[in-house]
């Protein structure tokens, strides 16, 4: 991201999160130029061969909306490399357009083209075997994931229950969209160790209202990570 395209996203986090505002003018630039050089390597947007786009506002707003901990750049930073290795690993170079007689010039057009998937500028060339399928294959996935946490009720039914069980809500939200879920994994906190399926617990073994961020980093890092296939 450009140095003006970090501070639009920190204005965004301070729009949804007033309390992480500087205090002034001087802390606000030592801010930007923190998160400036954290993610001059991070791009807005970037595609992805099964359609889980890279949306760095969106990673923003989700942090904002799941953790009690104030927002840093490494929590950008951090999915976005989880993200940026699994495009990565799905992509298959191409035939170059260069001539294959010149070998600088064919080793040129591959390097040039992996490193523009690998930084977002270019979406990665997968075989169909290798991408998320078509939308329905994936909405038989979410459908798979929603099956996985219980009987299934009317969505008008289960929209009504949402405020009363807030956990099971945000879990169906998490699998409808396609978006990795903490409670999938067990907790590597060492002071937690919650279990799959299991909430978080505090230092007095009082139930969490999200999950430990350890936990939510590596339920993203196995959601993104690549499938074996058969």
């Amino acid at each position: 991201m450009t140095r003006q395209e970090v501070a639009a996203l920190l204005a965004y986090a301070v729009k949804l999160d007033p309390r992480s505002a500087p205090a002034d003018q001087a802390a606000a630039d030592e801010v930007l130029d923190q998160w400036a050089d954290l993610l001059a390597d991070v791009p807005p947007t970037a595609p992805h061969p099964n359609g889980r786009h890279w949306d760095a506002a969106q990673v923003v707003r989700h942090h904002i909306a799941t953790s009690p901990y104030p927002i840093k750049p490494s929590d950008v930073s951090r999915p976005w490399h989880y993200f940026r290795r699994d495009v990565v690993d799905r992509h298959h170079d191409p035939v170059p357009a260069a001539d294959p007689d010149d070998p600088a010039a064919y080793r040129a057009a591959l390097v040039t083209t992996r490193h523009a998937v690998a930084i977002g500028a270019a979406p990665a060339a997968t075989f169909r075997v290798l991408t998320g399928g078509t939308r329905e294959e994936r909405d038989q996935v979410a459908a798979g994931r929603l099956a996985a946490l219980g009987n299934y009720v009317p969505r008008t039914v289960r929209d009504a229950l949402a405020p009363y069980r807030p956990r099971r809500a945000e879990r169906e939200n998490r699998a409808a969209e396609g978006l990795p879920d903490p409670l999938n994994v067990a907790c590597p906190y060492e002071q937690c160790r919650a279990r799959a399926g299991e909430p978080c617990r505090t230092f007095r073994r009082t139930p969490r209202s999200t999950a430990h961020p350890s936990r939510l980093d590596l339920a993203t890092h196995q959601h993104y990570a690549p499938k074996e296939s058969a």
